[in-house]
């Protein structure tokens, strides 16, 4: 199992305000986030064709291009956006070729076995279909993934990357507007907004961390023109000025303290169509924290949590192991929007990190899970809910909302090995600890489980000595370990022998002599062989 470690906090921030916007505000946003963005475009589509023969010289000719028409600053801005795209769609086309190929690779095992053959994990095999029906359908899906392997290998070998500006879904989208209830404008919209390019990166000892995208102490933002746009401006040096003011609610101090010592802080201004609101997002580095000791962050405690689809359950535990108090649970809804989701977690994780606090403890255990490369069919079998279940379980989002949550009340997160927590959880701690007035549920008891491997304890609870009529006379004997024992987790080995407190089993001189021992009716006290005498005749 792996070892349970300290999540670092987040490296960097990022907060968002609403502009308020004049009409003369939105046309002049507009003209500039499309233009920039046509500029954006094409030096991607440049950056493509360069593909790895890219290097230094060839990043200086195309931001040289770009700042004849827009400036210096929007031209580095836009140079580094197009190389942080290509090498993200360089990645993600390395992580198609490794799923296509585990994929390939499992359908191919099991269309080897016959029909309604069980697995065998010892052997290594896979099992069989259920079906002559669902094999031909495998056959087939195997022929298409081989199909998108081989163009995926052509693409990889001459370098060659897909990137769409605006993103895939959307401009898929666009031939499917019945059944997204749009039209051709309302598409247009989007697909404006999603191409437009307002992000300016911040450069520390300039004039309030950003020279391109300026927000002053009193909330004034200002826009650096391009070139070409430069008659738009209603301020000195070709800027522009919006006619409403910045307000950050979030993080406001935080934010005021950069921009006062002029350093860095990045801008980027985008427009929601479904709402019809202009917002601005200010993001900033933090200067690296080391990571608290496991031992120092564990000091107090620790409130174990078990992740579901609908709840957070979470126990707390002291030091050694034990749960304290009771059982909580923070529910929350995964159904509707992206949005509905992200405020539903938010709520749960807010109302988890004040229990935490309330409690006393400085550190929250919860699981390493990564369900991104275990939600097929291939994998779980028939069980579609339990897919769905998985795929959309928002593992990545949880667990960075909470590192960053965590991190600002001075909590510590633990990340633990997450190998049958709910099944030695449910094992060994739901029926103990469940009464006639608490109710103890599966994820509760799998809390626990994870809660005491963060604190270096095994998942089995200690056992009674046993009581004085037994031989050891009840001697200290339990199933706890120590955090370094080898394979503490797994079940006792039974131990052939006697059991005595003074010899251990398979030792002395007449261990294993049982009519060497002092007991009634041995050899030891009558030196005769001993024979049963017939039962006496009744009269």
């Amino acid at each position: 199992m792996g070892a349970s470690f300290v999540v670092p906090g987040p490296a960097g921030v990022a907060v968002r305000a609403r502009l308020r916007v004049s009409p003369a505000d939105v046309a002049v946003l507009a003209e500039v986030g499309v233009f920039l963005g046509s500029l954006a475009t094409g030096d991607l589509a440049t950056r493509v064709r360069q593909g790895l023969e890219h290097d230094a010289a060839t990043w200086a000719v195309r931001k040289r291009q770009l700042t004849g028409v827009s400036s210096a600053r929007w031209a580095g801005s836009i140079t580094k956006a197009t190389h942080d795209q290509w090498a993200l769609a360089r990645r993600g086309q390395a992580a198609e070729l490794v799923w296509l190929r585990g994929q390939i690779a499992s359908i191919e095992a099991r269309l080897a076995r016959p029909l309604a053959a069980k697995a065998d994990r010892r052997a290594g095999l896979a099992r069989g279909y259920a079906s002559r029906a669902e094999w031909h359908a495998k056959s087939r899906r195997l022929h298409t993934l081989k199909n998108r392997l081989a163009k995926a290998e052509a693409d990889r070998v001459v370098r060659r990357v897909h990137v769409v500006r605006g993103g895939r879904r959307l401009a898929h989208l666009r031939h499917h507007l019945d059944e997204a209830g749009l039209d051709v404008e309302a598409w247009r919209g989007r697909w404006r907004a999603a191409r437009m390019f307002l992000t300016a990166d911040g450069e520390s000892g300039k004039r309030f961390g950003n020279e391109t995208i300026r927000v002053t102490d009193t909330g004034r933002l200002t826009l650096k023109l391009p070139a070409a746009l430069a008659h738009l401006a209603n301020a000195p040096h070709g800027r522009y000025l919006l006619d409403t003011t910045v307000t950050f609610t979030h993080r406001s101090r935080e934010w005021l303290d950069r921009i006062t010592d002029n350093r860095a802080v990045a801008y980027r201004i985008h427009h929601d169509v479904v709402r019809g609101r202009w917002y601005v997002t200010a993001s900033w580095q933090r200067t690296p924290v080391p990571v608290l000791p496991l031992e120092a962050a564990l000091a107090r405690g620790v409130v174990g949590v078990d992740m579901n689809d609908d709840h957070l359950a979470a126990w707390r535990l002291d030091v050694h192991g034990n749960p304290v108090g009771e059982p909580r649970r923070f529910f929350y809804d995964l159904t509707g929007a992206a949005a509905h989701r992200d405020a539903q977690i938010r709520h749960a994780l807010t109302r988890l990190l004040h229990h935490t606090r309330h409690t006393g403890a400085t550190a929250v255990a919860i699981e390493d899970l990564d369900f991104t490369d275990g939600t097929s069919r291939e994998k779980h079998g028939r069980n579609k809910r339990f897919r769905r279940l998985i795929s959309r379980f928002p593992t990545a989002k949880l667990k960075a909302r909470l590192a960053s949550m965590a991190a600002e009340q001075d909590i510590a997160v633990v990340a633990v090995d997450p190998a049958y927590t709910s099944r030695w959880g449910a094992q060994h701690w739901q029926k103990p600890l469940t009464s006639s007035t608490r109710k103890v549920s599966r994820h509760d008891a799998a809390s626990i489980a994870i809660g005491r491997r963060a604190l270096g304890h095994p998942i089995r609870r200690r056992t009674a000595p046993p009581p004085h009529d037994r031989s050891d006379r009840a001697g200290h004997r339990t199933a706890q370990a120590g955090p370094d024992t080898r394979r503490r987790e797994g079940p006792r080995p039974r131990i052939p022998g006697p059991r005595t407190r003074s010899v251990p089993p398979g030792s002395g001189a007449k261990a294993g002599d049982q009519n060497a021992q002092h007991r009634s009716g041995r050899s030891a006290e009558q030196p005769q062989s001993w024979q049963q005498d017939s039962l006496p005749l009744s009269r």
